[in-house]
Formats: C-alpha cells, structure tokens, sequence
C-alpha cells in the first residue's frame, strides 16, 4: 500500500510542468480523484489512553488495519484563501459500532459510502507550490446499506502545484463521531483535482510600433560616444575607453584601490584577503592564536598543555596531571617518591610479597593517594627458570599480590590493572644469577583514568 501511495505522488510531480501564474488565485470550480485509507481504530485508542501513549506504545494503526477506499470530489474556490470542498467517498471495512449503538458489530467488511461538505483554510494563496490548508466541516455516512450516521470532520491538509490549476492534495482528517452509530475515526488521502473548463484566453494586445532608431550619443552620460565606447551603457572613463576601472578579481574593488588586484579580498583589508599573520593556515580572523601557529582543532592555537608539564595534551598520558617528559606527562614514581621497583620482591618460587617489599609499596599507595584521577598498571615478570605453564601463572600471581596489597589500602580496584607476562621480556640475559634475578621484577606504569 505504501509503494502504491508514493508511485501515485512520483507519477503525479514528474508528470506536470508548472505553467504561467494565473493574474487570480481563487480556485475555478474543479473536480478530483483520490485515494484514501480509512482508520477505524486509532482515533478511538487515542480516546482511552492518551496521543502520548499511544506514540510510545506504538498503537498507532498499521497499514494492515486500515482499509483502502476511492474517492470524488468537487472544489470550488469562494475567496483566494478559502475553498468548498464536497466528496463522496466508499471503502469496504469492518464497522467498529460502540456498544452504546446498540449494534453487535457485523462479521466481514461490509461497504461504506461517506459524504462531506468541508471548508479548507489555505495559509497561502494558490501562487505557491505548496500550500498548507486546515479543513472544518462534516458529513454524513452509510453502512451495509442499513445504518446512517452523522459526523464532524477536521484535518489538516498540504497541497501541492504540479501545473495550471492543476493540484495534489494529501490530508489526514479526524471524523469525530455526531450520531449513534458513528464512531470516531480518520483517514489518510491523496488526490488530484484538475478545473472542469480551460481557463479562458485574453485577447492579444497590439504590440506599439518600435520606436525610431536613436541618433549617435552617449547613453551612459561618461563624455564617450557610444560608437567609441566599449562600455556603453556604464559609465566609465577615456583610460578605459569608456568602462570603468576594472576588477579582476571580481571582489567589487576596483583595480585602482585594490593592493591585491589578482587575488579576491575585502575592503578593509584594501583588497587582499584576510591576513595568516602567523602563516598557519588559518586567517586572521578565525584564528585564536593571531601571532603563534597552530591547528584549525584548536582555532589557530597550539595543541594546548593543560597541566603545563612541557607535553601537550595530544601526547600526554596524563593531561590532567603534571608530570614528565620521559614519563609521557605522567609523575615518575622513582623521581617524585623515590620508589624502587627493584625492591618489590617476592618469596622465591611464590608469589608472597617480603616485609621490605610493602614497605616499598608505601611509597606507591602515596602517590594514588594524592593523585586521585590515576591508574596503575603493575606487569609481573619472572626469569626463565621453568616452564611458560608455570611462569605465567606466577608472574600474573605477583601482579595480582601487589593490587590485593594495594587494594588493602583503600585504593579502588578500578584503578589497578595487572598482567602477567612469565619470561617473555627479560631484562638482563638469564645466563647469570644476577640476570635471572634482575628478571623476576614487578614493572609499575601510572596512566590518568
């Protein structure tokens, strides 16, 4: 049904050329075609619950549930901006009667025939191509042949100029329920309406005789002839022979008054562009950093450097935090607090931190303490004694006995992250017993959240 609808509306708009504007714009009397689905059951839930709930609870009828119907209609405009609008409209549908009716609603759908008498409010006149319209009015209805209703209509409506006089129409209107057997509904419609007569064609009028042909002289009033003038109609001056001083670059400053006469400008800057004072690509007057180069992301200014560490913030790991160079703008646990990871150690084969080893994890507990809005990364490694099978699991182990220790210290979780790495990044070859003990290490990196 949708395809249908906007097949119809396509046909319909690229079918047409809009023509001469007519010297009235009250509609001449005309009739129409339209098609139209009829909604029994929307307005009704509208009634029961609310238009919000309604839309959030998606009740609004399907396509499925609405029945397709034909309609005539007869327009007749009464001033520029109101038109009568009578139709005669039939679909088959199943009538949803309310039980104050009387009525047990009949099996199957059953025709009915609609009539209306409306009044159409146009916004604008029709000159325009599209014209919204509110409809006021009411009709009356027909079911199986045997049950007769009355009810109010009001809608609202846009019309469309595909060509003289000849207009699409699409309206949804809201039949409110009058009589006994009528129930609230809507329905949805599209139409064409064409004029029943030409619209009727004025007599040419006699064009006046050409006038005389004019005798040599200086139209533009510029003291050159026109047969001399290459200008003749602007005036302008001998230099030129007769034009005005020209603008090559057609920024609307003449040659003469302009310092950059091949490039366009403006006039407060005699007519060269808006100056790169600090050749940065960005003009002058967007660019927040006049004098200091920078990028358009930051309207001209260098990338900014919000905790003023000497790296900016594109870089800096912790742009919130000052820090330094070598440690990517984030504070240095062993420069800052005199932490030495080397001596985190670990009970051997095991992953049980040594007394001396907590006393070393002070320091670190120290610094996310008065750094709040950091994270720490703690890496565990171990020599290559052993198997990965078994390096693993313990270098992660060692990891996981400094967060738990740290964590004891009412640090968040969130902001501790451990890994594991066994053997696999050695520090020192593991051909020595100093190698192998340089290599089982706990490495701690800091990042801002």
């Amino acid at each position: 049904m949708k395809k249908f609808f906007f097949s119809f509306l396509a046909l319909v708009l690229t079918g047409t050329v809009i023509a001469q504007e007519p010297t009235s714009y009250k509609k001449r009397p005309s009739i129409g075609v339209s098609f139209f689905l009829n909604d029994m059951y929307t307005a009704e839930r509208i009634s029961k619950r609310s238009l919000s709930t309604v839309l959030q609870q998606k009740s609004w009828a399907k396509v499925q549930e609405m029945t397709p119907g034909l309609a005539f209609t007869y327009v007749d405009g009464l001033t520029e901006n109101i038109d009568f609008m009578a139709s005669l409209a039939g679909t088959y549908t199943k009538y949803p009667f309310y039980p104050k009716s009387g009525v047990t609603p009949l099996s199957g759908n059953r025709f009915l025939l609609e009539a209306d008498a409306n009044i159409n409010l146009k916004l604008l006149t029709d000159k325009y191509f599209l014209v919204p319209y509110i409809t006021l009015g009411a009709g009356a209805s027909m079911y199986a042949g045997t049950y007769f209703a009355a009810q109010g209509n009001t809608g609202l409506g846009l019309q469309f100029k595909v060509g003289e006089d000849l207009f699409v129409n699409t309206q949804a209107l809201f039949r409110p329920a009058i009589s006994a057997f009528a129930v609230n509904h809507m329905a949805y419609t599209i139409g064409i309406v064409a004029p029943l007569k030409d619209r009727p064609v004025p007599a040419p009028r006699m064009a006046p005789p050409p006038p005389p042909p004019p005798a040599p002289k200086d139209t533009d009033g510029d003291g050159i002839i026109d047969e001399n003038d290459k200008c003749p109609t602007v005036p302008g001056i001998a230099k030129y022979n007769g034009c005005p001083v020209p603008d090559t670059d057609g920024d609307g400053i003449n040659d003469e008054n302009d310092k950059c006469p091949t490039v366009k400008g403006l006039a407060k800057y005699q007519g060269c562009p808006v100056p790169d004072t600090d050749k940065d690509g960005i003009n002058d007057e967007e660019d927040k950093c006049v004098t200091v180069p920078g990028l358009p992301r930051y309207q001209g200014c260098p990338i900014p450097d919000s905790d003023g560490d000497g790296v900016n913030d594109e870089e800096d790991k912790c742009p919130t935090v000052k820090g330094t160079v070598a440690n990517f703008g984030c504070p240095e646990l062993g420069k800052q607090y005199n932490f030495d990871n080397r001596k985190v150690l670990f009970n051997t084969g095991t992953a049980t931190l040594t007394p001396s080893s907590k006393k070393e994890l002070e320091k670190v507990v120290k610094a996310l303490n008065e750094y709040p809005s950091l994270k720490l990364y703690v890496d565990g490694h171990t020599d290559n004694t052993g198997s990965d099978k078994i390096n693993l699991p313990l270098s992660l182990k060692r990891a996981n006995a400094v967060k738990a220790y740290i964590f004891s210290k009412k640090i968040e979780g969130a902001r501790l992250i451990t890994e594991g790495f066994g053997s696999s990044k050695p520090l020192e070859p593991n051909t020595s017993p100093k190698g192998r003990t340089q290599n089982r290490r706990v490495e701690f990196r800091i990042q801002e959240l």
